[in-house]
């Protein structure tokens, strides 16, 4: 038994970036063992979208591709994960931590009779076991875990931690045949909310906006500012509690969490909820008019102001730069 096996999460036929970072993770952590690589694709006509996986360091790609698998299915995603399984035996399953990811993992630990490595952040290999970093006590600590050599090893991966990086490698498709997919709860419809925008999760600039932004009318604000600079509009629990934004755009320990490599913050004042899902970011700006604001003790940098003079000042700062 050896290998890494990746399940790969697509949507509409486009691969999500989160999975080929889960993917170029598990070549990295493969090509210093000489172990293969190989991904799992459940869908419905995605055999084109699975070509590209070799990109990224998968020598095969099993697809499962039927039209009940169009939609996420817990139970239909996961006969096809085990299904793969059974077929390479490899020694572990990554998952990118996504919402489908966090879903998805522990249902096929279950079904292996393993346990599970959740939202990991950082990944050593002694031996054959992997040793995983990952955050708990709402990011205050980081807890060093493995499976206690029990295979196959099931990982989720947060996103945006590790690189997605292209190979330039091919993979073999093999197509995934005699699965029952006795599916009891199907997703019929997929509703997408203020279409085009960029998921936080997978956004590698997030400006989130809070409390401070007095309205639903002042996340334009936000969106200004995150159209200049090609990012995704957050937000805090308070805000979206309030009704002014969607719950898609939660950031936090009851919201997604996030590692953009920037994170800017107006008007949130940092509750540790909110610091949980977001307190990973490579480089944080807070823009706050209270000075004990708690958000100020994890930012890389502070401006205590009114939000509503420093952000329009900075959108025009940025629309010089772009001009110039």
């Amino acid at each position: 038994m050896s290998g890494i096996l990746v399940f790969v999460e697509q949507r509409d036929g486009s691969i999500r970036k989160a999975s080929l970072q889960a993917l170029s993770e598990a070549h990295r952590q493969a090509a210093a063992n000489g172990w293969p690589v190989a991904a799992v694709l459940p869908g419905s006509g995605i055999e084109g979208a699975a070509g590209s996986l070799g990109a990224y360091g998968a020598a095969k790609v099993f697809i499962a591709d039927d039209a009940n698998l169009k939609l996420y299915s817990a139970e239909g995603y996961a006969e096809a994960v085990v299904a793969a399984v059974k077929q390479m035996e490899p020694n572990a399953v990554f998952f990118s931590a996504t919402a489908m990811g966090r879903d998805l993992a522990p249902r096929v630990a279950a079904k292996l009779g393993v346990g599970g490595l959740a939202d990991v952040t950082g990944l050593t290999l002694e031996g054959e076991t992997f040793v995983a970093t990952r955050p708990v006590y709402s990011a205050k600590a980081f807890a060093i875990v493995d499976t206690a050599g029990k295979t196959p090893q099931v990982i989720s991966l947060r996103p945006n931690v590790f690189a997605a990086e292209e190979t330039g490698g091919n993979a073999e498709i093999v197509k995934l045949d005699g699965l029952t997919l006795s599916i009891r709860a199907m997703v019929k419809e997929l509703v997408s909310s203020e279409g085009g925008e960029l998921d936080v999760a997978e956004a590698n600039i997030i400006v989130s906006g809070g409390r401070g932004l007095k309205g639903p009318e002042n996340f334009a604000l936000m969106r200004e500012l995150a159209g200049l600079l090609g990012a995704a509009v957050g937000a805090s629990r308070a805000a979206v509690d309030a009704g002014w934004i969607d719950h898609s755009h939660q950031v936090g320990q009851t919201g997604k969490v996030v590692s953009p490599t920037l994170y800017i913050a107006n008007g949130i004042s940092g509750a540790i909820q909110h610091l949980a899902g977001m307190s990973s970011s490579k480089i944080i700006v807070a823009v706050n008019k209270d000075p004990d604001a708690p958000i100020f003790k994890v930012a890389d940098y502070g401006v205590v102001g009114d939000l509503f003079q420093v952000v329009p000042a900075m959108i025009e700062e940025i629309k010089k730069l772009k001009a110039a």
